[in-house]
């Protein structure tokens, strides 16, 4: 029952909006929601979330659509060249941050041709191995690796993709030799590991938190700066040895650039609303997401700072692709 009233409330809230012209028409018809990942991986968990949530205040339909590859940029190019006018959005994410870092050449400008909307939370990633690597902390991976170089091989979400970029400055800030394995996405990429094709991987903790607890796999430790809150147990990467190792994924919602700022304003106040009740931030931290639930503004600037960021871990480790 208190859930329900609490949807209601947002409902309410968001119908007595004064809103423009545009946006008080908004949506009369289905929105496109492009989710640039396959399913079943953080992006699908958090994009259908997402589409969950406007569909319950706006009584519309959002509609969610998988276009997985080039390391989320096709789906986020497709976002970026749709029409603006508010019936197509997307999830940008921590892949909009990295690419600029790494592509030499894209299609798109994730800070010219995409509009922030809200960053919905941030996505720890844990550090996890599979069960048969004799490895229970970060010091005796080390102690693996540098025995055998080259001998391990890591899964990733594609090329340029965050956990791709996680593992490299791990490797570049350890001095290690790991064989980069991609893939279309985190769903796939945790299939091989689970069956033991990779040993080890970056995975945000939202994708892999149920086969860490059914020890499928192990996790040895998390990204951040700070441990997570869900295994206050877990030590971060540089507390085992790696200082100064912090990194994560996130996961937010945009539209093309010049979408009508009042239907941007529309859809963040509905997003917000619900991300910070308390049966959401809940429910986002049983699936191992912090809500962060933004301004556009607010989101923008994070987006330019996560490029920057990968700028510099990108031109230490010499990584560019084509």
């Amino acid at each position: 029952m208190m859930k329900y009233l609490q949807r209601c409330a947002v409902a309410l809230f968001v119908a007595l909006l004064p809103l423009g012209a545009a946006a008080q028409q908004y949506p009369a018809k289905p929105v496109r929601f492009i989710i640039p990942f396959p399913p079943g991986g953080p992006t699908d968990i958090m994009g259908r979330m997402a589409t969950d949530m406007l569909a319950r205040a706006t009584g519309q339909q959002f509609i969610p659509d998988n276009r997985a590859g080039a390391g989320g940029n096709i789906g986020a190019e497709l976002c970026a060249k749709a029409p603006a006018d508010g019936y197509t959005l997307c999830m940008i994410t921590a892949a909009q941050g990295v690419s600029p870092a790494v592509y030499k050449k894209m299609a798109y400008d994730p800070v010219k041709d995409l509009a922030p909307i809200t960053l919905m939370a941030s996505l720890p990633s844990l550090l996890t191995v599979h069960p048969a690597l004799p490895a229970k902390n970060v010091k005796e991976l080390l102690g693996i690796a540098r025995s055998k170089p080259g001998a391990l091989s890591y899964a990733s979400t594609g090329n340029g993709s965050s956990p791709h970029m996680l593992m490299e400055m791990f490797k570049f800030m350890t001095r290690t030799d790991m064989v980069h394995v991609p893939y279309k996405g985190q769903a796939p990429a945790v299939v091989d590991q689970i069956s033991g094709q990779v040993q080890l991987a970056f995975n945000t903790a939202i994708g892999v938190l149920p086969h860490v607890d059914s020890g499928r796999l192990r996790a040895i430790a998390v990204s951040s700066k700070e441990r997570f809150p869900p295994m206050p147990d877990l030590q971060t990467v540089d507390e085992g040895g790696v200082k100064g190792f912090d990194g994560g994924s996130w996961q937010g919602v945009g539209a093309p650039a010049g979408t009508p700022p009042d239907i941007l304003r529309r859809l963040n106040t509905i997003l917000v609303t619900e991300l910070k009740t308390p049966a959401m931030r809940e429910q986002m931290l049983k699936r191992g997401a912090l809500v962060s639930a933004n301004t556009p503004e607010e989101f923008s600037a994070f987006i330019k700072a996560e490029i920057a960021k990968w700028m510099k871990v990108a031109k230490a480790g010499n990584i560019r692709l084509d």
